[in-house]
């Protein structure tokens, strides 16, 4: 595992080139009985998630392997029918391809992939970490799959779906001291989210991804954290009303994962398809700015530098303290120290062995 930190920082210097696998699809076998890939999306048939997976089989036709697509409006069913077989290939929310991946699934630790600037969160910035990282993971490379493998299931993609911003009832909690006492979602499959929520001194309360926005609305919880492209599709406003916002500092990037069982899938397959969702970068972060402009801008609620930088030391500390407890993976998030220290260099943690030596 060593040898793929050192060929990180090789890697990183390398990206701005572009990296394209054409060998890898050419070469898939053709004529395989069409595979089965689950997709969950809040909008089934309709939602972005679906219609980017449209494209993904189109694709993925055209090198010999068929995908029947399948949608879900609920997250847990789709990942129970994975794990059960009835799905080859599953795509859903790094919180529950977590238990078939937990490098990949790093992403989506608190905090593991912005990069904070003159007391400011550099948005720019944390998505050249996101781009390089799932650059990384998606290179033809024996080191990559090596990470990219748990078991009989491999990594097939990685798609970012935006910065996770706390959506609040009230404004007044916009700083963790506020937050004291106060019932903030947290999905009962992600222990780091209670875990955190325990921390700050908040109740968690367990919810889930298909739930979560239903309990805000209706008053059962003072706080959730979503992505803005969340904001118009599950009618957010109603929970914002007219006292609450959206805090402007992001607590993680949220990523889709899609994952599949190697032996329904021919070989290179997973270095193929990672390559086609990595292509799909560009088109995800227009769709994550048009959710970030769908914001009233009235409905935002800025961060002090002070209080920023003091929620990134936090977020930090407490990344650290869920790896010792095995809630987040030390290899995963070692590499996105690297990447992130390649891409700020001046940031202090650089200058520390924390989150690269581990005891």
């Amino acid at each position: 595992m060593s040898s793929l930190f050192a060929w990180v920082s090789r890697a990183t210097g390398r990206m701005g080139k572009g990296l394209v696998v054409t060998g890898i699809l050419a070469g898939l076998s053709s004529g395989a009985m069409a595979q089965k890939l689950c997709v969950f999306d809040f909008l089934g048939t309709a939602g972005d998630a679906y219609g980017m997976s449209k494209d993904y089989a189109l694709a993925m036709q055209r090198q010999g392997v068929d995908i029947e697509l399948k949608a879900y409006t609920n997250e847990a069913n789709a990942t129970e029918d994975f794990r059960n077989g009835v799905c080859d290939a599953l795509l859903a929310t790094a919180f529950r391809t977590r238990q078939f991946n937990q490098a990949a699934a790093s992403i989506d630790s608190l905090g593991a992939t912005t990069v904070l600037r003159k007391g400011t969160i550099d948005m720019n910035a944390t998505y050249e970490v996101l781009r390089k990282l799932i650059q990384t993971y998606s290179t033809p490379s024996p080191l990559v799959k090596k990470v990219m493998v748990q078991g009989d299931v491999e990594v097939g993609g990685i798609l970012p779906i935006g910065p996770a911003y706390p959506f609040v009832k009230d404004r007044s909690m916009s700083t963790v001291e506020m937050l004291r006492g106060k019932r903030i979602a947290a999905f009962d499959y992600d222990k780091a989210q209670a875990a955190m929520i325990e921390r700050i001194g908040g109740v968690p309360v367990s919810s889930d991804v298909s739930n979560l926005h239903t309990k805000f609305i209706n008053n059962q919880v003072d706080m959730i954290s979503l992505p803005t492209l969340a904001y118009k599709p599950l009618e957010l406003q109603r929970g914002v009303g007219s006292k609450g916002g959206v805090v402007r500092f992001p607590l993680m990037i949220v990523t889709y994962q899609m994952v599949f069982r190697q032996a329904k899938f021919p070989d290179g397959y997973g270095e193929a398809s990672r390559t086609f969702w990595m292509g799909q970068f560009d088109r995800l972060l227009q769709l994550i700015r048009t959710g970030d402009s769908s914001i009233p801008p009235q409905a935002w609620i800025d961060v002090s530098p002070e209080d920023a930088y003091k929620y990134t030391l936090l977020l930090r500390e407490a990344r650290l303290d869920m790896a010792q407890k095995g809630l987040y993976d030390k290899r995963g998030l070692k590499v996105i120290k690297r990447i992130r220290c390649h891409v700020n260099p001046g940031d202090p943690e650089c200058a520390t062995k924390s989150e690269e030596e581990w005891k």
